[in-house]
Order: C-alpha cells, then structure tokens, then sequence
C-alpha cells in the first residue's frame, strides 16, 4: 500500500469497525507485526496491543466514529492528520486528535503517535 492517504483512511476504518474479528484481519493487513500504538492514554505494542486500544475506545464510546478532518499531510514514510469523534448520527465532535504515523517498508503501519487537542470535561 503506498498511498499514505489510503492507509490513513484504512486505518480509520479499523477504528470504526464493530466487529472484533474483522477489525483483527485488517489491522493484520493495514499495521506491521511489530507496531506501536501511543497517545496520552496508551502505550502499546504489536497488533494485540492496538486490538485492545480500539476496542476499548469502542467501550468507552458506543455509538460514535472516528472521522478524518484534515487532508493527510505526508512526506518519505510518514503521514501525519487531524480526526475527530462524533456521533454516528452526525453532531458535534466529543474528541479531536491529531495522529501521526509511520510507515514500515512494506507499506503498513509501524508506529502512530497520538496527541489529543479535545477531550470531554470530567463531569
């Protein structure tokens, strides 16, 4: 996969997936064996690791996806974007991020470092 805008939406799709065991075949395709998933909340590492994140912040969240809204900006092996989470139904975004991502040399996802611009207030 060389197309860093495609990988980025793929990788979104994964997050937004619902089903576990599809959601485990495509991080297989999309990330690298010894990937890395970190962000204020997590720091893990290989595919299991990244299952695990998305399927909590799928917990956490029910109901909302993950969407991109910026244009990816990407340069040698890295792919760097701005999403947000917002109600399947549309609304206004709970979260905003901004992730970048590195890409191995088979062209899948090696490393993604997270960073959150917008986060819900502790009630």
């Amino acid at each position: 996969m060389s197309d860093l805008a495609e990988l980025v939406g793929n990788y979104l799709e994964i997050w937004n997936e619902a089903d576990p065991q599809a959601r485990e075949r495509k991080i297989a395709e999309v990330w690298a064996e010894n990937c890395s998933y970190t962000d204020p909340l997590a720091a893990v590492q290989g595919r299991a690791g990244v299952a695990a994140v998305i399927s909590g912040a799928r917990e956490q969240f029910p109901g909302y996806e993950f969407k991109l809204i910026s244009a990816v900006d990407s340069h040698h092996d890295i792919a760097r974007f701005t999403w947000e989470l917002v109600p399947a139904g549309g609304g206004d975004s709970l979260v905003i991020g901004f992730d970048v991502a590195v890409v191995d040399a088979d062209g899948r996802i090696r490393d993604v470092y997270g960073f959150l611009d917008k986060v819900p207030s502790a009630a």
